[in-house]
């Protein structure tokens, strides 16, 4: 019998170092971001998404360390802003890799913080795919929703200022490929 504090298989303890690790690192950057944020809703954004992360990231810390339950359980993110999109695409300047520093904006901070959602989307999904603690396992699937909340959050704050447009299919083609589909029917004997 092991004990729950070395519950883990050796993926999970791998895979788990990269999850907390990318945390710290994506809690590093918006450390270094924060003060180059000009617009008042990003700098909002940045915050609130800081603070959850950073209780994330303890509160996986503290199960992984363990392997139980966690003193603080997983919460759930809540983002502050409707979720409309405008759709469709505007001709606009081309995007370049920057120069400097200095050409460091909103866009490029929110650019980088959408990054860091998806890659620890990424992350956290293989992670708890191969977890072998039940706990370990569960604080990382239930952390998914976040960072897909987070995500959406900032695509949202991207698209109302045109950093992240959304093309769009013409409503006949959409309806075309909606109804391309039938539920599925259960077999007789099942």
């Amino acid at each position: 019998m092991t004990s729950p504090q070395f519950n883990h298989g050796a993926h999970e303890m791998l895979d788990v170092h990269e999850v907390l690790s990318m945390a710290v690192s994506t809690l590093n950057k918006y450390t270094m971001l924060r003060p180059m944020v000009k617009d008042s809703e990003l700098l909002d954004i940045l915050n609130r998404q800081y603070t959850f992360i950073e209780q994330e990231y303890n509160t996986t810390l503290d199960c992984f360390r363990s392997g139980k339950d966690p003193a603080v359980p997983t919460q759930s993110y809540k983002m502050k802003q409707d979720n409309n999109f405008d759709y469709g695409l505007q001709s606009k300047q081309p995007v370049a890799p920057i120069g400097s520093e200095n050409e460091i904006n909103d866009q490029v901070i929110s650019t980088f913080m959408l990054g860091a959602m998806k890659s620890a989307a990424s992350f956290k999904t293989m992670a708890a795919l191969e977890a072998t603690n039940p706990v370990v396992r569960r604080v990382l699937a239930d952390s998914l929703p976040n960072c897909i909340e987070m995500a959406y959050e900032i695509s949202i704050y991207q698209n109302k200022h045109g950093y992240y447009q959304v093309p769009q299919l013409a409503e006949a083609d959409m309806k075309i490929i909606q109804q391309a589909y039938s539920p599925a029917m259960q077999p007789v004997g099942v």
